[in-house]
């Protein structure tokens, strides 16, 4: 206690020794004291859960900010407070606390007894560094017990504690240097580093109590758990795209090209752009998540969605495929992906695809979202014919101006409303960029509106009443009930509000140039078809499942997939009607409305198919074998002939080589021809005739038929049928030739016949003499006979 007295004996007292008993605001401008770096000129005493409290704003209270000292347990609410001016422990002070470059100059002096023993709390001012003390004697309180353990003292910043003072030995002064920095209110020590997870802000005081931070960056956000995150919003409507920094640029090919692509996970985003009713211009026309492993997905036109290739029903709950969250609902699809702590929000309604992300800052993607001028890199496609480009006339029709006016509408309200969250020059520029090219239809305009309305909603910003503002339809659904094939896109039609799936402009060219409507027509040997194209037609205003044939019950059937309309008929169905011109036989149909009444042009396609006439052929047979088959061409028309010879006249039992035929024996002779139209075409044997050569021209022939008619000299022979029809038959009688030849080869000429140019049957006369007959004849002179051909 002495030692204590005489070192209070050596220094100079500034403002006198004060006893604080109560709740007392004390001044200490003589010394004042910088604490993390807001400079203090009062102190507020007290005491709080029996510990004493120095503050600097204000008395303690534990609901409300505030910069304070809390101090060791004190036993009674009873403080000396004092100010001294004295350097003389600085170098002591400094050689603990190396952070410390001043001098000192005072400090603030506050005695109180804690635990039975006397405890000194000082705050030393060295200019604008400050240093804090804490110190407890040697003497005990009699009948307080021991009590020599470690006394502590906090620093609190905003409520805060930053530091800690540990009195740990008896009389011996421990310092603490509570100069430091604050950062977002927050006190910080010299050279320490301290994070704030809910602002993700790291700060960083230095030897010099400069205090530096850093923090999420442009584009990014703080998720409050320490983790800087980023979200994008990329926009891909018509040929343009707006990426994640909001830059605009436009797909000028019918390529794929790559979205967005995660190296990481190896998800890729995929957008396929085709032409519509310009070449030059193409839209966005589907969106395929594709994953390296696992099934894709694909988002395609009129709301529809294949996973792994094979389509999928969809509603408002969300449904899960490959991980992929899936809905749909009447303004379009939504898929929700999670990957790699990433999330990925994609919307497509068939005109616009939307892509939201949130992602840790810093993870780096590729792609059109991206860099929307990457199309170099991001295109997929290795068809060069994708890449081809077209030159089309002006769109005479296009106002630019009036478009330029139209667009600009996103600055004016609704619209602007949002304009300070999502810049609206994007996409003004890709409206305008499109429309001064494209004509105004199939809700073009109201689409790159609404892809704005729809970028804003995603951004917390709804924009009321836009569509009657910018005069849209808010329930247009386009093409409802129908799925346009791959070379049709949903379109408007005849400049109405109705919608249907119209032509493809490439797919297209070739039937608006030559002004048809489908393929050239197929001709066959007696048959035709004829091929139209649905979208051709309907964009004309004609309603395809209303065409006939000129026979009102013929109609086309249609290819559900890709909506071809084929028509068939033949010659004797369907109204045909079969003419012929010198050389030429024609057949001619018609395709027509089935109305009764039309307010549209009447729907009216003529076709024929011309075929020459059929030519005269010569078949030549020899019998050795039967049945005896040949294929014959004759011009357009192609038939096959079967020649058989038979022992009854049922013509049952046919004739083969263990078939022995004696002389004079009655055979039967088939002729039969395939692949003819009977109602149109007939077969006539012209003439038969036998030779003992293998040639049809051989010196020594004999006639069984001629001109069509049986030989009248030759009795035996009996023209049962020809002429009515494919199918022809006569009989005779086994001879042989006198001279030494045991062959006999049998030749046949036929002669195909129209029906329409008169009967075809031959007309013979039946007047002739019977064939000599031989008295008898002999084993000896028996032959065997086979039929086969002979050319």
């Amino acid at each position: 206690m002495l030692r204590l007295l005489l070192l209070l004996f050596s220094v100079v007292t500034l403002a006198g020794s004060v006893i604080i008993t109560q709740k007392q605001q004390v001044s200490i401008a003589q010394c004042p004291i910088t604490y993390y770096t807001e400079k203090y000129t009062n102190v507020y005493t007290d005491v709080s859960n029996g510990r004493l409290m120095i503050c600097f704003k204000g008395f303690y209270n534990p609901g409300k900010s505030n910069d304070c000292i809390q101090g060791p347990v004190i036993d009674k609410n009873q403080i000396t407070f004092n100010i001294y001016q004295d350097n003389s422990l600085s170098s002591t002070i400094r050689q603990k606390l190396k952070l410390l470059t001043n001098d000192l100059k005072c400090y603030s002096y506050f005695s109180f007894l804690s635990e039975g023993r006397t405890t000194a709390l000082k705050l030393y001012q060295f200019g604008t560094q400050t240093a804090l003390g804490l110190q407890y004697s040697d003497y005990q309180q009699p009948g307080t017990g021991s009590t020599d353990y470690p006394r502590y003292a906090y620093t609190l910043v905003n409520n805060e504690q930053v530091h800690s003072v540990v009195a740990s030995k008896a009389a011996v002064e421990n310092y603490g240097d509570i100069t430091g920095c604050r950062l977002n209110g927050f006190g910080m020590a010299r050279n320490t580093v301290k994070s704030f997870p809910e602002t993700c802000t790291t700060g960083s005081c230095s030897s010099a109590a400069v205090v530096t931070s850093t923090t999420c960056g442009d584009r990014e956000y703080c998720d409050g758990k320490g983790s800087c995150k980023q979200r994008g919003l990329c926009t891909v409507t018509g040929p343009t795209v707006i990426d994640f920094r909001g830059q605009m640029n436009s797909v000028s090919d019918r390529c794929e090209y790559t979205l967005l692509q995660d190296q990481s996970t190896g998800f890729t985003l995929k957008a396929n752009f085709l032409e519509r009713r310009r070449r030059d211009v193409s839209f966005v026309d589907s969106v395929t998540l594709d994953f390296s492993q696992g099934a894709d997905i694909q988002l395609l036109q009129g709301h529809r969605v294949l996973v792994g290739g094979s389509p999928v029903t969809l509603s408002g709950s969300v449904q899960t495929f490959n991980g992929v969250g899936l809905s749909k609902d009447q303004t379009g699809v939504t898929a929700n992906i999670s990957l790699g702590g990433a999330s990925f929000s994609l919307f497509f309604d068939g005109t616009t695809a939307q892509i939201f992300i949130d992602v840790l800052a810093g993870h780096s993607y590729k792609g059109l979202c991206e860099n929307s001028s990457s199309f170099s890199s991001s295109k997929l496609s290795s068809d060069s014919s994708c890449q081809q480009q077209y030159q089309e006339k002006v769109d005479n029709t296009v106002n630019c101006t009036a478009v330029t006016q139209q667009c600009n509408i996103l600055k004016s309200p609704p619209f602007s409303s949002c304009n300070a969250v999502i810049d609206p020059q994007p996409y003004i520029a890709a409206c305008t960029e499109t429309l001064c090219k494209y004509p105004a239809v199939d809700g073009l305009r109201c689409q790159f509106l609404g892809a704005y309305a729809k970028a804003c909603q995603k951004r917390q910003v709804n924009i009321e009443n836009w569509e009657t503002a910018a005069q849209c339809s808010s329930s247009t659904v386009m093409c409802p009930g129908r799925t346009c094939s791959d070379h049709e896109f949903c379109g408007q039609i005849d400049n109405s509000t109705a919608t249907g799936c119209r032509c493809r402009a490439i797919f297209a060219a070739p039937y608006i140039n030559s002004s048809s409507f489908g393929a050239p027509t197929v001709c066959q040997h007696n048959s035709a078809s004829l091929t139209l194209v649905g979208c051709l037609l309907e964009q004309r205003g004609i309603d395809y499942s209303l065409l006939t044939l000129l026979d009102k019950t013929c109609k086309g059937q249609v290819d559900e997939t890709t909506h071809l309309m084929t028509f068939n008929f033949t010659s004797d169905n369907c109204g045909t009607i079969v003419t012929t011109n010198n050389s030429q036989v024609i057949f001619t149909n018609a395709v027509t409305l089935k109305d009764k009444i039309t307010r549209k042009d009447q729907a009216f396609i003529e076709f024929s198919c011309l075929y020459k006439k059929p030519e005269v052929n010569h078949v030549a047979f020899r019998i050795q074998d039967s049945p005896v088959v040949q294929t014959v061409v004759s011009g357009d028309w192609n038939h096959t002939v079967t020649m058989k010879a038979f022992a009854d006249s049922m013509r049952t039992q046919m004739l083969d080589r263990s078939y022995q035929v004696q002389l004079n024996q009655k055979i039967w002779v088939e002729l039969k021809s395939s692949g003819l139209d009977e109602n149109l075409i007939s077969t006539v044997t012209d003439s038969c005739w036998a030779t003992n050569q293998p040639s049809s021209d051989s010196s020594q022939k004999y006639f069984l038929i001629k001109n069509g008619c049986a030989n009248i000299d030759d009795q035996t022979v009996q023209v049962e049928r020809n002429g009515d029809g494919t199918l022809n038959y006569f009989s005779f009688n086994m001879f042989k030739f006198t001279d030494e030849s045991r062959d006999l080869y049998l030749h046949c000429k036929l002669q195909l016949c129209l029906k329409q140019e008169g009967n075809c049957i031959p007309v013979c006369s039946a007047q002739g003499k019977r064939r000599r007959r031989s008295a008898k004849y002999r084993q000896r002179d028996a032959a065997f006979l086979s039929m086969g051909w002979s050319t």
